[in-house]
Protein backbone atom coordinates (compact mmCIF):
# COMPACT_ATOMS: atom_id res chain seq x y z
CA UNK A 1 0.00 0.00 0.00
CA UNK A 2 3.14 2.40 0.99
CA UNK A 3 4.31 1.94 -2.54
CA UNK A 4 1.73 2.66 -4.36
CA UNK A 5 1.39 5.57 -2.47
CA UNK A 6 5.08 6.87 -3.33
CA UNK A 7 4.19 5.76 -6.78
CA UNK A 8 0.86 8.03 -7.11
CA UNK A 9 2.66 11.00 -5.71
CA UNK A 10 5.35 10.26 -7.89
CA UNK A 11 3.44 10.12 -11.02
CA UNK A 12 1.07 13.59 -9.81
CA UNK A 13 4.64 15.15 -9.16
CA UNK A 14 5.68 14.53 -12.78
CA UNK A 15 2.08 15.44 -13.93
CA UNK A 16 2.55 18.67 -12.30
CA UNK A 17 5.80 19.28 -13.72
CA UNK A 18 4.88 18.57 -16.94
CA UNK A 19 2.07 21.04 -16.60
CA UNK A 20 4.46 23.51 -15.52
CA UNK A 21 6.38 23.52 -18.53
CA UNK A 22 4.05 23.70 -20.84
CA UNK A 23 2.47 27.26 -18.70
CA UNK A 24 6.22 28.41 -18.69
CA UNK A 25 6.38 27.19 -22.72
CA UNK A 26 3.48 28.90 -23.37
CA UNK A 27 4.10 32.85 -24.03
CA UNK A 28 6.93 31.32 -26.49
CA UNK A 29 4.49 29.06 -28.49
CA UNK A 30 1.96 32.11 -28.81
CA UNK A 31 4.62 33.69 -30.66
CA UNK A 32 5.77 31.59 -32.64
CA UNK A 33 1.77 30.84 -33.95
CA UNK A 34 1.11 34.10 -34.35
CA UNK A 35 4.36 35.28 -35.82
CA UNK A 36 5.79 32.31 -37.95
CA UNK A 37 3.22 29.95 -38.57
CA UNK A 38 0.10 32.41 -38.96
CA UNK A 39 1.33 34.32 -41.73
CA UNK A 40 2.43 31.31 -43.54
CA UNK A 41 -1.03 29.52 -43.28
CA UNK A 42 -1.73 33.24 -44.74
CA UNK A 43 0.06 32.89 -47.50
CA UNK A 44 -0.66 29.14 -47.86
CA UNK A 45 -4.62 30.20 -48.08
CA UNK A 46 -4.23 32.68 -50.47
CA UNK A 47 -2.47 30.75 -53.10
CA UNK A 48 -5.77 28.63 -53.28
CA UNK A 49 -7.52 32.17 -54.22
CA UNK A 50 -8.54 33.71 -57.03
CA UNK A 51 -6.60 37.36 -57.92
CA UNK A 52 -7.66 40.68 -57.46
CA UNK A 53 -8.45 43.06 -60.42
CA UNK A 54 -6.15 45.62 -59.02
CA UNK A 55 -3.87 42.97 -56.19
CA UNK A 56 -5.30 41.31 -53.62
CA UNK A 57 -7.57 38.49 -53.70
CA UNK A 58 -10.99 37.39 -54.02
CA UNK A 59 -12.59 34.74 -51.99
CA UNK A 60 -12.96 32.20 -54.30
CA UNK A 61 -11.34 29.27 -54.40
CA UNK A 62 -8.91 28.30 -57.10
CA UNK A 63 -5.88 26.26 -58.25
CA UNK A 64 -4.20 28.66 -60.88
CA UNK A 65 -2.01 30.14 -58.74
CA UNK A 66 -0.28 26.62 -58.32
CA UNK A 67 -0.99 25.86 -62.06
CA UNK A 68 0.97 29.01 -62.91
CA UNK A 69 3.84 27.90 -60.76
CA UNK A 70 5.49 25.75 -63.87
CA UNK A 71 2.61 26.19 -66.48
CA UNK A 72 1.19 29.52 -68.33
CA UNK A 73 -2.44 29.45 -69.58
CA UNK A 74 -2.64 30.76 -73.57
CA UNK A 75 -4.15 34.64 -73.12
CA UNK A 76 -6.52 33.76 -76.55
CA UNK A 77 -7.20 29.96 -76.18
CA UNK A 78 -6.75 28.95 -72.54
CA UNK A 79 -4.15 26.35 -73.48
CA UNK A 80 -1.44 25.32 -70.80
CA UNK A 81 1.87 25.56 -71.60
CA UNK A 82 5.03 24.97 -69.63
CA UNK A 83 6.21 28.24 -68.37
CA UNK A 84 9.58 28.49 -69.61
CA UNK A 85 10.89 31.69 -67.43
CA UNK A 86 9.59 30.96 -64.18
CA UNK A 87 11.57 27.24 -64.87
CA UNK A 88 14.58 28.85 -65.84
CA UNK A 89 14.50 31.30 -62.89
CA UNK A 90 14.07 28.37 -60.61
CA UNK A 91 17.02 26.85 -61.80
CA UNK A 92 19.27 29.84 -62.18
CA UNK A 93 18.25 30.48 -58.41
CA UNK A 94 19.18 26.74 -57.28
CA UNK A 95 22.14 26.79 -59.65
CA UNK A 96 23.88 30.34 -58.16
CA UNK A 97 22.70 29.05 -54.46
CA UNK A 98 24.33 26.24 -55.08
CA UNK A 99 27.58 27.66 -56.55
CA UNK A 100 27.26 30.43 -54.00
CA UNK A 101 27.31 27.29 -51.10
CA UNK A 102 30.59 25.99 -53.06
CA UNK A 103 32.10 28.71 -53.72
CA UNK A 104 31.59 30.11 -50.01
CA UNK A 105 33.30 26.84 -48.61
CA UNK A 106 36.15 26.81 -50.87
CA UNK A 107 37.19 30.28 -49.51
CA UNK A 108 35.84 30.20 -46.01
CA UNK A 109 37.69 26.41 -45.14
CA UNK A 110 40.93 27.48 -45.84
CA UNK A 111 40.11 31.55 -44.03
CA UNK A 112 38.90 29.41 -41.07
CA UNK A 113 41.54 27.06 -41.05
CA UNK A 114 43.82 29.80 -40.81
CA UNK A 115 41.71 31.63 -37.88
CA UNK A 116 41.96 28.62 -35.63
CA UNK A 117 45.62 28.04 -35.81
CA UNK A 118 46.20 31.15 -34.49
CA UNK A 119 46.84 32.40 -31.37
CA UNK A 120 44.51 33.15 -29.02
CA UNK A 121 45.19 37.23 -29.26
CA UNK A 122 45.42 37.00 -32.59
CA UNK A 123 42.29 34.72 -33.39
CA UNK A 124 39.99 37.80 -31.89
CA UNK A 125 41.25 40.30 -34.20
CA UNK A 126 40.92 38.33 -37.35
CA UNK A 127 36.97 37.06 -35.91
CA UNK A 128 36.86 41.06 -35.85
CA UNK A 129 37.57 42.08 -38.89
CA UNK A 130 35.17 38.49 -40.26
CA UNK A 131 31.94 39.75 -38.55
CA UNK A 132 32.65 43.72 -39.85
CA UNK A 133 30.67 42.82 -42.84
CA UNK A 134 27.75 42.26 -40.29
CA UNK A 135 28.10 45.88 -39.06
CA UNK A 136 26.59 47.32 -42.09
CA UNK A 137 23.08 47.05 -44.27
CA UNK A 138 22.88 44.59 -46.63
CA UNK A 139 21.63 47.28 -49.84
CA UNK A 140 24.98 48.87 -48.13
CA UNK A 141 27.57 45.86 -48.60
CA UNK A 142 25.43 45.11 -52.51
CA UNK A 143 26.22 48.82 -53.35
CA UNK A 144 29.93 48.40 -52.47
CA UNK A 145 30.12 45.88 -54.48
CA UNK A 146 28.50 47.35 -57.69
CA UNK A 147 31.11 50.05 -57.37
CA UNK A 148 33.72 47.49 -57.63
CA UNK A 149 32.40 45.50 -60.74
CA UNK A 150 30.96 47.98 -62.42
CA UNK A 151 31.74 49.34 -65.89
CA UNK A 152 33.98 52.47 -64.56
CA UNK A 153 34.26 50.75 -60.88
CA UNK A 154 37.48 49.63 -59.51
CA UNK A 155 38.45 46.21 -61.06
CA UNK A 156 38.17 47.67 -64.97
CA UNK A 157 40.18 50.94 -63.72
CA UNK A 158 43.12 49.03 -62.99
CA UNK A 159 42.28 46.85 -65.62
CA UNK A 160 42.56 49.75 -68.52
CA UNK A 161 45.27 51.49 -66.36
CA UNK A 162 47.72 48.80 -66.73
CA UNK A 163 47.09 48.39 -70.37
CA UNK A 164 45.31 44.77 -69.88
CA UNK A 165 42.06 45.81 -71.64
CA UNK A 166 40.93 47.97 -74.62
CA UNK A 167 37.33 48.79 -73.10
CA UNK A 168 35.95 47.87 -69.69
CA UNK A 169 34.36 44.32 -68.71
CA UNK A 170 30.90 43.74 -69.02
CA UNK A 171 30.88 42.34 -65.58
CA UNK A 172 27.53 43.90 -64.26
CA UNK A 173 23.95 42.34 -65.18
CA UNK A 174 25.38 38.91 -65.24
CA UNK A 175 24.85 35.60 -63.42
CA UNK A 176 28.78 35.94 -62.37
CA UNK A 177 28.09 39.60 -60.90
CA UNK A 178 24.99 38.00 -58.80
CA UNK A 179 27.52 35.35 -57.38
CA UNK A 180 29.93 37.55 -56.40
CA UNK A 181 28.00 39.12 -54.81
CA UNK A 182 26.15 36.09 -52.82
CA UNK A 183 29.36 35.41 -52.02
CA UNK A 184 30.50 38.68 -50.76
CA UNK A 185 27.39 38.98 -49.01
CA UNK A 186 27.20 34.94 -46.95
CA UNK A 187 30.82 34.47 -46.78
CA UNK A 188 30.72 35.08 -42.83
CA UNK A 189 28.05 32.61 -42.61
CA UNK A 190 30.36 30.15 -43.47
CA UNK A 191 33.43 31.14 -41.81
CA UNK A 192 32.00 31.50 -38.09
CA UNK A 193 30.64 27.87 -38.31
CA UNK A 194 33.64 26.34 -39.71
CA UNK A 195 35.71 28.01 -37.04
CA UNK A 196 33.51 26.99 -34.28
CA UNK A 197 34.42 23.45 -35.29
CA UNK A 198 37.49 23.89 -35.89
CA UNK A 199 38.80 25.88 -32.60
CA UNK A 200 37.37 22.02 -31.07
CA UNK A 201 39.63 20.14 -33.31
CA UNK A 202 42.25 17.98 -31.67
CA UNK A 203 45.10 19.19 -33.59
CA UNK A 204 47.61 16.21 -32.10
CA UNK A 205 45.46 14.12 -34.53
CA UNK A 206 46.85 15.85 -36.96
CA UNK A 207 50.20 15.58 -36.08
CA UNK A 208 50.10 11.93 -35.73
CA UNK A 209 48.97 11.57 -39.19
CA UNK A 210 51.83 13.36 -40.33
CA UNK A 211 54.18 11.01 -37.64
CA UNK A 212 52.37 7.85 -39.69
CA UNK A 213 53.62 9.26 -43.48
CA UNK A 214 50.33 10.67 -44.48
CA UNK A 215 50.30 12.96 -47.32
CA UNK A 216 48.53 16.64 -46.78
CA UNK A 217 45.86 15.54 -49.14
CA UNK A 218 45.16 12.62 -46.83
CA UNK A 219 45.74 14.48 -43.70
CA UNK A 220 42.53 16.83 -44.98
CA UNK A 221 40.26 13.69 -46.21
CA UNK A 222 41.02 11.26 -43.36
CA UNK A 223 41.20 13.55 -40.58
CA UNK A 224 40.32 17.06 -40.70
CA UNK A 225 37.58 17.22 -42.97
CA UNK A 226 35.49 14.59 -40.69
CA UNK A 227 35.73 16.40 -37.92
CA UNK A 228 34.68 19.76 -39.07
CA UNK A 229 32.07 18.10 -41.18
CA UNK A 230 29.09 19.33 -38.50
CA UNK A 231 30.49 23.16 -39.34
CA UNK A 232 30.42 22.52 -42.81
CA UNK A 233 27.13 21.51 -42.85
CA UNK A 234 25.96 24.43 -40.95
CA UNK A 235 27.20 26.63 -43.38
CA UNK A 236 26.48 25.23 -45.98
CA UNK A 237 22.65 25.46 -44.74
CA UNK A 238 23.54 29.21 -43.28
CA UNK A 239 24.56 29.73 -47.15
CA UNK A 240 22.19 28.24 -49.00
CA UNK A 241 18.90 29.17 -47.37
CA UNK A 242 19.23 32.97 -47.82
CA UNK A 243 20.99 32.75 -51.21
CA UNK A 244 18.24 30.86 -52.42
CA UNK A 245 15.47 33.48 -51.80
CA UNK A 246 17.71 36.40 -52.08
CA UNK A 247 16.38 39.59 -53.57
CA UNK A 248 18.32 42.58 -52.73
CA UNK A 249 21.32 41.21 -54.64
CA UNK A 250 20.18 39.38 -57.66
CA UNK A 251 17.93 43.62 -57.64
CA UNK A 252 20.67 45.51 -58.02
CA UNK A 253 23.85 43.35 -59.44
CA UNK A 254 20.96 41.67 -61.94
CA UNK A 255 20.00 44.74 -63.09
CA UNK A 256 16.54 43.18 -63.34
CA UNK A 257 17.46 41.04 -66.34
CA UNK A 258 18.77 38.11 -64.26
CA UNK A 259 15.87 37.55 -61.70
CA UNK A 260 15.84 34.63 -59.01
CA UNK A 261 13.12 33.32 -57.22
CA UNK A 262 13.03 36.76 -54.41
CA UNK A 263 12.80 38.83 -57.31
CA UNK A 264 10.09 37.16 -59.19
CA UNK A 265 7.64 36.47 -55.98
CA UNK A 266 8.15 40.26 -55.75
CA UNK A 267 7.33 40.81 -58.83
CA UNK A 268 3.88 39.20 -58.83
CA UNK A 269 2.81 40.72 -55.69
CA UNK A 270 3.89 44.36 -57.12
CA UNK A 271 3.76 45.08 -60.87
CA UNK A 272 2.12 41.62 -61.83
CA UNK A 273 -1.13 41.62 -58.82
CA UNK A 274 -1.13 38.13 -59.08
CA UNK A 275 -1.38 37.46 -55.28
CA UNK A 276 -1.92 33.95 -55.80
CA UNK A 277 0.98 32.91 -57.71
CA UNK A 278 2.87 34.97 -55.58
CA UNK A 279 2.08 33.07 -52.71
CA UNK A 280 2.34 29.77 -54.70
CA UNK A 281 5.72 30.60 -55.74
CA UNK A 282 6.39 31.80 -51.95
CA UNK A 283 5.83 28.30 -50.90
CA UNK A 284 6.79 26.79 -53.47
CA UNK A 285 10.33 27.90 -52.55
CA UNK A 286 9.58 26.93 -48.93
CA UNK A 287 9.58 23.37 -50.22
CA UNK A 288 12.52 23.56 -52.89
CA UNK A 289 14.21 24.16 -49.40
CA UNK A 290 13.23 21.85 -46.93
CA UNK A 291 13.77 19.20 -49.93
CA UNK A 292 17.13 20.54 -50.61
CA UNK A 293 17.71 20.34 -46.52
CA UNK A 294 16.68 17.44 -45.65
CA UNK A 295 18.64 15.92 -49.01
CA UNK A 296 21.67 17.41 -47.71
CA UNK A 297 21.87 16.19 -43.75
CA UNK A 298 20.62 12.92 -45.07
CA UNK A 299 23.62 12.41 -47.45
CA UNK A 300 25.98 14.12 -44.86
CA UNK A 301 25.06 11.75 -42.25
CA UNK A 302 25.00 8.51 -44.29
CA UNK A 303 28.86 9.18 -45.41
CA UNK A 304 29.80 10.40 -42.00
CA UNK A 305 32.83 8.90 -40.78
CA UNK A 306 33.13 6.44 -37.81
CA UNK A 307 36.03 6.76 -35.45
CA UNK A 308 37.29 4.10 -33.32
Amino acid sequence: MAERDALSLIEAERRRDIRSRWLLSTPALLIILFAAIGPLFIVLVYSFLTPGDYGDVKWGFSTEGWVGVVLQRDIFDDTLTIADAHLTIFWRSIKLSLMTTVVTLIVGFPTAYFIATRSERTRELWLFLITIPFWTNLLIRTLAMLVVIRNEGLINTLLLKFGLIDQPLQMLFTDGAILAGMVYVYLPLMVLPLYASMEKLDFRLIEAGYDLYATPFRVLTKIIIPLVKPGMIAGSILVFIPSLGAYVTPSILGGGKNLMIGNLIELQFGAGRNWPLGSALSIALMLIVMVALLAYVRNAGSSGVKHG
